[in-house]
């Protein structure tokens, strides 16, 4: 008997963006295959009948449900698709113990497990499914894509590859050996730090405060998460961030490895100005190279665009959803 976590959800709507009137909004719940109960926010169009095309929403990294996933599964509710925007793992008002901690395994199945969810639902078409992951979801949405038959189309925006900035650091500037060793034997002498202080210690999340000699993508950040633009209580990076050894098997599992081997439709978005631009241009390449299957693969630089633009809109409407909403329309089908 597959039994789900008895969690505590909150009735009243406590999203960064506001409620829209064509859509119907209510919270489910769902278990991935490692027992832990997933939350989420679905959206439904009003006045359309029939089995509707769906859509799974997730990210940015260490955000939750009430930030972007929700306004892109909003927005795309209101285009015709049943979606659902759901916290992962160990984050937001889903289960698993301990908190924020993430996973590339668990993180990919979570995705997985949304994609059971819509298949099951009687108002969904499970043979029109699709997934959108947004920052560091981006790149797990793709590792999804990569293992579950199931996904017809894909949509990484704005996308951050985890596994590889936790090995390498920002724009690869610790891509060698030795860096990676002293970051591993750090978290590991953390680990038993952690153990005889009976509790985790949090990485902390994005910084309280800004200087001018901090890089643009710190402030970048900051303007999202610190402010009313997206600030939530119960999104890590607008708080204490993830445990400090929360991202640590991701040093250690590259998580893209088989892209290029995805049959589905997919689609890259990214800001021109985004110091996370590299992620999605190299990842575009390596899943088109010697791929038999690259004619649907597409990637969509936006000129002017900074990573945040992309979270919600920025200060000019910078999500394409037009384009979102037909490529999904194109291949979910």
């Amino acid at each position: 008997m597959i039994a789900k976590e008895e969690l505590k959800l909150v009735t009243e709507w406590d999203k960064t963006f506001p409620k829209s009137d064509k859509t119907d909004h209510s919270k489910v719940t769902f278990v991935n295959r490692y027992g832990i109960t997933l939350v989420a926010d679905m959206y439904v169009p009003k006045e359309i009948e029939g089995k509707l095309p769906a859509i799974a929403v997730s990210g940015p990294f260490g955000a939750v449900k009430e930030q972007c996933s929700g306004l892109y599964a909003q927005t795309l509710a209101e285009l015709g698709f049943l979606t659902i925007a759901f916290d992962p793992s160990f984050t937001g008002e889903s289960g698993g113990q301990p908190r924020y901690m993430a996973s590339p395994d668990i993180n990919t199945e979570d995705f997985m497990a949304a994609v059971d969810f819509l298949s099951m639902n009687d108002k969904v078409d499970p043979d029109r499914i699709g997934i959108l992951g947004i920052c560091g979801w981006g790149g797990l949405a793709i590792n999804a894509a990569a293992l579950d038959t199931r996904i017809k189309a894909t949509v990484a925006s704005t996308m951050y590859d985890m596994t590889r900035v936790n090995a390498n650091g920002y724009f690869d500037s610790e891509d060698s050996e030795g860096a990676r060793y002293e970051k591993k034997k750090a978290m590991c002498a953390q680990r038993i730090e952690d153990l005889r202080n009976g509790e985790y210690k949090l990485g902390g999340g994005v910084v309280e405060e800004v200087t001018e000699d901090m890089p643009f993508f710190v402030k970048d950040y900051h303007a999202y998460y610190k402010t009313k633009r997206g600030y939530h209580p119960r999104s890590l990076n607008s708080n204490g961030g993830w445990n400090v050894i929360g991202c640590e098997s991701f040093m250690n599992q590259p998580i893209l490895k088989y892209s290029n081997e995805i049959r589905s439709a997919v689609l890259l978005i990214h800001g021109e100005k985004a110091h996370s631009c590299y992620f999605s241009k190299d990842a575009y390449e390596n899943m088109i190279r010697d791929s038999k299957y690259a004619d649907n693969k597409e990637l969509m630089i936006i000129p002017g665009a900074v990573h945040t633009d992309l979270y919600d809109g920025g200060d000019k409407d910078y999500i394409p959803f037009d384009k979102i909403g037909s490529f999904f329309k194109d291949n979910l089908i």
